[in-house]
């Protein structure tokens, strides 16, 4: 006999013996310690190992269950268990692959197979588990999750004593139980090559589990980046290695212009081409791997031209080869619009913040609101103070521009050699000092919105020239720079002079007056607005005062603002009620918390808006008080110093020769 056969005797004997008395507490030499541990797992579950009938079958719903849950399993392992078959086939052999659970899912075999006593078994929906079928190549492979063959009387169960069983678990990237590879036929025919290439066919199976697992990874990456890609605010351009077009995304394709069906954008087409000039950064990206950070370019696409900055960055491979690049195109107004937003150029004022019910500011909203409606230049015309740029505000946001940007310029404000580079913009190396990539004027600042210019009548007349020139053609260039801009801009003028007075000093151009003259409002002075003064001093009382107090204000002090003349407007009565806030001591407002220019007026007769007559505190009347404070002032530092003009002059932060004119003015002898 040969030696197997006798490892078979006695291994049949050892299974006698335990099952008829339970004699091994461990596991004799013949026999394997995992099958004499799956024998003891058995008996604890009360496995009867003489029952002879078929194995239960799942019912039909639950079967069809487990086949829909598995069918990534199923459809994976399919071809692997075609190939393991092709070896087994015309010997009896079944090839099977069950769920997470030992039930059959596949089964493939000869027809005598599926037949034969020995295989009858095995069908679809079969359960293999220990507790179901006693020690078995499925079954214990669950248990210990490692590949196990099972032979002859190792099985638990005597009906299984015919059978050879090789199986193999097929584990995800867990270590995870998904299913069993199973190879049964004949003990007869046992060999421990059949266990190798059905542990070769699980590891297949596995290394599939995992390459689909990946491809399905990278499909939901390269979704996600599909939808960045498209969904994009910016341009994007995927360039080959040679600068060719190989992919864009909407934007781009809208920046470009091709949306329009005309001069459609394809693969293939030079990037260099369809981005004009300017686009050279693209050769040097390519051939010396050199990344480009806004880059202005003006696009001649089908729609007109179009501004923009693009930045190109090449892609490389693992050796560091350049295989092509990304170009990114940003829409200059779109990034104007982003900065405004965060610079505060926008306007906020409304005119529900222009307090007042006197005839006079009453029909200047009333123009200004009809105003809004237009795209007419609009001339605002009023004193310091009387509050010009909350008119310009409250027409912007009245209009249709009002989600675009509103930027103030001072003309006056502004050195006299600068207002052309603030106002238009300059080019890289246009002067001495100028920034690298030049800067856009306020004029393309402003596209989509409203420039207000300030002071208007303090602009140089060689700038005027350039002003008419915008605002009749609608375009701009910067100093220093050929090409054209066309700007979308209303533009909304203010001034403190009479223009018409400074057309004929020769200080303000005619023409420009008349352009900027479409609609001409005027807002009333203060003394102009008597019924508004106390309005507007109880408004700024109740917004300026940051700790909630209800003032009590004393009559004496209504009668004498509106005695005073307010030289400053209304921006002098918001000073005003600012300094009473701060120095005022609890709640009671009296005379003596208003300043000492206001406080010495004196009445005199003033027309005010309805023509009676009320006490006024006349300009000259306050002039001579500010004239005496300062004599008084001269006088006691003159005293505090000895007579020294100069530590006088050092405190008072005046030069010299002032102090010795303000003397010789005032008749001082030091």
């Amino acid at each position: 006999m040969l030696k197997a056969e006798l490892v078979i005797d006695h291994t049949v004997a050892a299974w006698k013996k335990f099952m008829a008395a339970g004699k091994y507490k461990t596991a004799p030499a013949f026999v394997r310690t995992e099958i004499m541990e799956s024998w003891l797992r058995c008996r604890q579950a009360s496995v009867d190992p003489y029952n002879d009938t078929l194995h239960r079958k799942l019912e039909a719903a639950c079967l069809q269950a487990m086949l829909e849950k598995n069918r990534k399993l199923i459809d994976i392992a399919k071809p692997f268990m075609v190939n393991l078959y092709h070896f087994v086939q015309g010997s009896g052999f079944v090839v099977v692959l069950t769920d997470p659970r030992g039930y059959i899912m596949e089964i493939l075999g000869d027809r005598d197979a599926l037949i034969n006593p020995m295989t009858v078994n095995f069908f679809q929906g079969a359960g293999w588990s220990e507790t179901e079928a006693g020690s078995n190549a499925i079954g214990t492979a669950l248990v210990l999750k490692k590949p196990i063959q099972v032979s002859g009387s190792e099985h638990y169960c005597r009906k299984h004593h015919c059978l050879t069983c090789s199986a193999a678990p097929i584990l995800d990237f867990q270590g995870k139980v998904l299913g069993i590879l199973n190879v049964s036929g004949a003990s007869e025919a046992a060999h421990l090559h059949t266990l190798g290439m059905v542990v070769a066919a699980t590891e297949a199976i596995m290394a599939q589990i995992s390459i689909r697992k990946k491809n399905s990874e990278l499909r939901v990456i390269n979704k996600r980046l599909t939808n960045i890609f498209n969904t994009m605010s910016d341009g994007v351009i995927m360039l080959d290695g040679n600068g060719a077009i190989t992919e864009l995304n909407p934007v781009a394709k809208t920046i470009l212009g091709s949306s329009s069906g005309k001069g459609e954008i394809e693969s293939g087409m030079s990037a260099e081409k369809v981005l004009g000039a300017g686009s050279h950064f693209i050769r040097r990206m390519l051939q010396d791997k050199e990344a480009c950070l806004d880059v202005e370019l003006t696009l001649d696409a089908t729609r007109g031209l179009n501004r923009c900055l693009a930045s190109g960055e090449p892609v490389t491979d693992e050796w560091g080869t350049v295989t092509g690049g990304i170009v990114i195109l940003r829409p200059i107004e779109k990034i104007q619009n982003l900065v405004n937003r965060f610079s505060g150029h926008y306007g906020t004022l409304q005119f529900s913040d222009i307090i007042g019910d006197s005839k006079g500011i009453l029909e200047a909203i009333r123009i200004a609101s009809l105003a809004a409606a237009s795209m007419s230049n609009v001339l605002l015309q009023g004193e310091s103070g009387t509050g010009k740029e909350i008119f310009a505000q409250a027409i912007h946001n009245r209009s249709e521009r009002r989600s675009g940007p509103f930027i103030a310029v001072n003309c006056g404000a502004i050195p006299r050699e600068l207002i052309g580079s603030e106002l238009f913009g300059y080019a890289e190396g246009a002067f001495t000092g100028a920034k690298r990539g030049g800067k856009p004027g306020k004029f393309e600042l402003a596209a989509g919105g409203t420039l207000f210019l300030d002071e208007i009548g303090d602009m140089p007349l060689e700038h005027q020239v350039a002003l008419l020139r915008v605002l009749q053609e609608k375009k701009v260039s910067r100093i220093g720079c050929n090409n054209v801009t066309p700007v979308d801009v209303r533009v909304i003028c203010a001034t403190n002079k009479f223009l018409l007075e400074e057309v004929d000093k020769g200080t303000f151009r005619k023409d420009l007056y008349y352009r900027l003259d479409v609609i001409s409002i005027t807002i009333p002075p203060l003394r102009e607005r008597a019924d508004d003064i106390v309005a507007l001093f109880y408004y700024f009382l109740e917004k300026l005062d940051k700790h909630g107090r209800t003032f009590v204000v004393q009559p004496e002090v209504i009668q004498q603002i509106v005695r005073y003349d307010w030289p400053g407007n209304v921006r002098e009565l918001q000073n005003v009620v600012e300094r009473i806030i701060s120095l005022t001591e609890g709640q009671n407002v009296r005379l003596l918390n208003l300043p000492a220019d206001i406080r010495s007026c004196q009445s005199s007769p003033r027309q005010d808006s309805d023509g009676a007559g009320t006490p006024n505190c006349s300009r000259k009347q306050r002039r001579q008080v500010l004239e005496d404070k300062e004599k008084q002032d001269i006088l006691a530092l003159l005293t505090a110093h000895g007579g020294n003009v100069s530590l006088t002059a050092r405190a008072m932060g005046i030069a010299r020769n002032t102090l010795y004119r303000k003397m010789k003015q005032y008749g001082i002898d030091n």
